[in-house]
């Protein structure tokens, strides 16, 4: 096998995307051949010996799984506070398997879609911005939205000095018994609390976020806190993903 960055064979090792495999070399936690590697250093994975934390990495078989995240649960592997993550709503096969990671994360209080593999180089083709992954989302707020609002959200809400990008937003629907607002969103970004914090500039405070697609996967009908592997369909469709945002 050919020399590849260290990164990527950090990745392909189901350890973390590559994105965060950077943060492991920066901090000195990875060596090859016993020397302590630096960013932008490579490896051939057949003759070299790379290492991270003393413990030897080679590659493990990919697995994806998608979980529907509920409100409450993290998106991270590890959790010190010893609250619930959503390596938690796997089943103990998946758990004791490959190392598996969030591609993305949801905020505490947003449900729905996540997706968990081991497949670093993916990951970094569902996130990268250049990439423009979207993700649809099921929006409740507090109060009639205006059309003027659902405006300026796809055109774009200035925050922390400079505006979201552009989005698709759906007709709202007012439910006037509970006094909320309903609509789709779909967007190309993933800024900390983004949508939340765009709608309460605009006024408006989110009492229900769900995540419903990311990318090609979609949600459908599986249940808050359940969890399946992908179907074949879904891993053709991560294929041609992968294809298009490299060709």
């Amino acid at each position: 096998m050919a020399r590849a960055r260290l990164q990527k064979i950090l990745a392909a090792a189901g350890i973390a995307s590559r994105r965060a495999a950077e943060d492991l070399l920066r901090a000195g936690r990875v060596r090859v051949n016993g020397e302590v590697a630096r960013l932008g250093d490579s490896a051939d994975p057949e003759r070299d010996v790379v290492t991270l934390d003393g413990a030897a990495v080679s590659r493990e078989p990919l697995a994806y799984w998608m979980v529907h995240k509920p409100r409450g649960v993290l998106t991270t592997v590890r959790e010190p506070e010893g609250r619930r993550t959503v390596i938690d709503l796997l089943p103990d096969s998946a758990r004791r398997g490959a190392r598996l990671f969030p591609v993305g994360r949801l905020d505490r209080d947003t449900e729905g879609l996540v997706l968990l593999t081991n497949d670093g180089a993916l990951a970094q083709v569902m996130l990268h911005p250049s990439h423009e992954t979207e993700r649809e989302y099921r929006v409740s707020v507090r109060g009639r939205i205006r059309a003027e609002s659902l405006r300026r959200l796809a055109a774009g809400v200035e925050i922390d000095g400079r505006p979201t990008a552009p989005a698709t937003v759906g007709r709202a629907e007012y439910d006037a018994d509970r006094d909320t607002s309903r609509f789709r969103l779909t967007v190309i970004e993933g800024r900390n609390r983004q949508i939340r914090r765009a709608l309460e500039a605009l006024g408006h405070r989110v009492v229900r976020l769900v995540r419903v697609r990311m990318g090609p996967l979609r949600l459908g009908a599986l249940g808050s806190g359940a969890a399946r592997r992908l179907s074949p369909a879904e891993h053709a469709s991560l294929d041609r993903l992968r294809g298009a945002k490299s060709g």
